[in-house]
């Protein structure tokens, strides 16, 4: 399993997940800035994402739905805050309506994706900076820790084939 450790710091608002790929930082970044790669590995197996626009670049966006094993779809949006191919990149992570409109109800985050080299493969760094201990425990509460987990667990699986 890549996931080799998870930390909730409800003082500091985040959630940090780092991983560990037997796979080259250029492979990794592939897999975020390639739409049909990144809807593989962002939704969990039971819940997988259809990404509809994707522009991994400052200022871009995407959005995306995740289909539960029910039919159920959860959207959601990323505004791009930052680019440093292929080592990192930030982004706000939101929920949405249907029509991809952000959910002021839901939380958002504030997130930085690092990828640095390790060992022959890339050690992972996912922080996520949540605007309140609420918001982040609202996650926390709706599973982010299994779900973000199982998620990035699979990029072992595609990056192999």
């Amino acid at each position: 399993m890549p996931v080799t450790d998870v930390r909730q710091d409800l003082d500091n608002l985040t959630l940090t997940i780092t991983a560990d790929f037997a796979a080259p930082v250029e492979r990794i970044w592939q897999v975020y800035a390639d739409p049909r790669q990144l809807e593989k590995v962002w939704g969990p197996p039971t819940y997988p994402a259809t990404v509809v626009d994707h522009d991994l670049t400052p200022g871009g966006h995407t959005t995306y739905f995740m289909t539960g094993p029910e039919g159920d779809k959860h959207a959601g949006y990323w505004q791009i805050t930052a680019v440093d191919e292929p080592t990192s990149f930030a982004f706000v992570d939101g929920f949405a309506d249907s029509d991809f409109t952000p959910n002021p109800a839901m939380p958002v985050s504030e997130n930085v994706f690092t990828f640095a080299e390790h060992d022959g493969g890339t050690h992972a760094t996912y922080v996520s900076t949540y605007e309140s201990a609420e918001a982040l425990q609202q996650v926390l509460d709706m599973g982010v820790i299994e779900g973000a987990s199982s998620a990035i667990n699979q990029i072992d699986d595609l990056v192999a084939a």
